[in-house]
């Protein structure tokens, strides 16, 4: 979509220079001009026409690294519970009351 608006800009901009109302540069620079003067007219359109679409790619974008963040939690959580599983207990004898005989 933005490289679309740029192409706009940049045949509104040939137009403008072909007719003389913008000036077309000079020597041979006049190909580099009229990008250059494209680009600078081109961000800020895209910026003000493209704010729904930015903001829906940022919404799926979060929803993504929330939903990855979740399964790499799940994962961990059973990673754990198996490590747990696996690991010897301790052996349990008899336990020591607080009496000793001295």
């Amino acid at each position: 979509m933005r490289l679309g608006i740029f192409v706009g800009c940049l045949i509104v901009v040939g137009l403008l220079a072909q007719f003389g109302l913008v000036p077309a540069g000079i020597g041979k620079s006049n190909p580099v001009w009229l990008v250059l003067l494209a680009l600078v007219i081109s961000a800020p359109l895209s910026y003000v026409l493209l704010r729904r679409h930015r903001d829906a790619m940022s919404e799926q974008i979060v929803g993504g690294v929330d939903r990855a963040k979740e399964r790499l939690a799940a994962n961990q959580s059973q990673e754990d519970a198996a490590v747990d599983a696996a690991a010897p207990q301790p052996p349990r004898g008899p336990r020591r009351t607080g009496t000793s005989s001295v």
